[in-house]
């Protein structure tokens, strides 16, 4: 996109983008079985199993990001449903897009106010956080990064 964008939403837009490619970084070399073997057969949460899991959970947590985002503002698009995959590449688009697809949001809504003090204005997550958009960028952000340290403590067994 040739979208040009300045101040805070630049600076969210560079660093969810970075935290993204870090974790490309990590997972392109590895294999479709190192995705999707089981690393963790303990943990209650599916979303956190194996390689596959976790970056599934991430590509659709953040495409829900923009879509809270979305909604907030009176667009009822529907939430993009998990697509689970058995290789690198296929994640690798699919992260990609799920950057484009918040980077369309916010270059079709130049000049979105991203901070908001007022509590009632705020975003309410399904996970009962309240968030103004600066706020859930940056959860956002951190969520990759979370997870991309996840995935390298699966692969060096320091679960």
């Amino acid at each position: 996109m040739s979208q040009e964008f300045t101040g805070t939403i630049r600076t969210l837009l560079d660093e969810y983008k970075k935290a993204v490619n870090e974790l490309i970084a990590v997972i392109k070399p590895l294999s479709s079985n190192e995705i999707l073997i089981i690393r963790d057969d303990k943990t209650t949460d599916v979303n956190c199993r194996s390689v596959q899991t976790i970056l599934t959970h991430v590509v659709y947590a953040g495409y829900g990001y923009t879509n809270f985002i979305e909604v907030h503002f009176g667009n009822k698009k529907e939430r993009r449903a998990k697509q689970f995959f058995e290789n690198a590449n296929e994640y690798v688009e699919d992260l990609n897009g799920m950057l484009e697809y918040c980077r369309n949001f916010f270059a079709e809504n130049p000049g979105i106010e991203l901070e908001e003090y007022d509590p009632s204005k705020k975003i309410l997550t399904n996970w009962g956080q309240v968030y103004d958009i600066d706020q859930l960028m940056e959860h956002a952000i951190v969520h990759v990064l979370k997870h991309r340290r996840q995935i390298q403590r699966f692969l060096s067994s320091q679960v």
